[in-house]
């Protein structure tokens, strides 16, 4: 039989830890995970920025409309009146 180290790969006779091996494997998912739902939060977050900007432009709109009602009915009270 042939020497440790005469030749060949050294994979073949280094010790392999399977253990850290997994555990390094899933700490790098974990990491990809955390990277993936970070770049989702952001873009909720992001979504609900525009909804909430289009929902006070919605609130100022029905307010400036009921405010020009009021001043049109305020100034035909005052011609007819």
């Amino acid at each position: 039989m042939s020497e440790r180290g005469t030749g060949g790969s050294r994979y073949l006779y280094a010790p392999f830890d399977a253990a850290n091996a997994r555990i390094d494997a899933n700490e790098r998912v974990q990491e990809e995970r955390w990277q993936a739902l970070n770049f989702r939060l952001e873009g909720i977050e992001t979504a609900l920025e525009r909804l909430e900007k289009r929902l006070w432009l919605a609130v100022f709109g029905m307010i400036s409309v009921v405010l020009a009602q009021g001043l049109h009915d305020l100034l035909r009270m005052n011609i007819t009146g």
